[in-house]
């Protein structure tokens, strides 16, 4: 089975993020999810985000990288929207990694080098959220779906951000549910 090192959204660490931890935890994985905002949770996108500004988003990052730091290297990095950067960061710049799934977000691969050959990638994404469609990730997610031989790009019909999360008002069951057999699926063949 895999170890994976998960990363939460920008309304921290909230009982969703860890229900879809523990579906993966079900599938026979070992998932860490790490709290970056050191109990903080938010209501808001917006609030959330305010939270990493005032923090400081390279911090934040710092403590991404600081939680794999005892972690072994062969690990596969997922990240739920603001917490796809730490996944990306280290999937692109730490040795051993054996894939990334970014949920939600996606950051073009020169934010931190190139990509590593050879590293498979699951990116999803709703094919009308702001966020995710509108904020330049999709385009991100479509370029390195053209670069990279093992990636794969998931789009779900739907408007809204953090759609995985079950306690949140934006969660869409359908899509989550699909999204989680396809992350299960990639993890199996790692």
């Amino acid at each position: 089975m895999t170890e994976i090192l998960l990363f939460h959204h920008a309304l921290g660490l909230t009982p969703g993020v860890t229900e879809f931890a523990d579906r993966l935890r079900e599938a026979g994985h070992t998932v860490h999810t790490p709290d970056l905002y050191d109990g903080h949770t938010f209501r808001t996108v917006e609030d959330g985000l305010g939270h990493a500004r005032e923090v400081g988003f390279g911090t934040i990052l710092e403590r991404g990288v600081a939680a794999a730091a005892d972690l072994p290297a062969e690990l596969t990095y997922a990240g739920i929207s603001l917490g796809v950067m730490p996944a990306q960061q280290l999937a692109q710049t730490r040795p051993g990694a054996r894939g990334a799934v970014l949920l939600e977000a996606c950051a073009p691969p020169s934010e931190f080098g190139s990509w590593p050959d050879g590293l498979p990638v699951q990116i999803h994404g709703m094919d009308a959220d702001p966020f995710f469609a509108e904020g330049g990730d999709l385009d991100a997610a479509r370029a390195l779906v053209a670069e990279v031989d093992e990636a794969e790009l998931f789009l779900y019909s739907g408007d809204v951000h953090l759609f995985t999360d079950s306690t949140l008002p934006a969660y869409d069951a359908e899509a989550a549910a699909l999204l989680t057999k396809r992350v299960l699926e990639f993890l199996e063949v790692e």
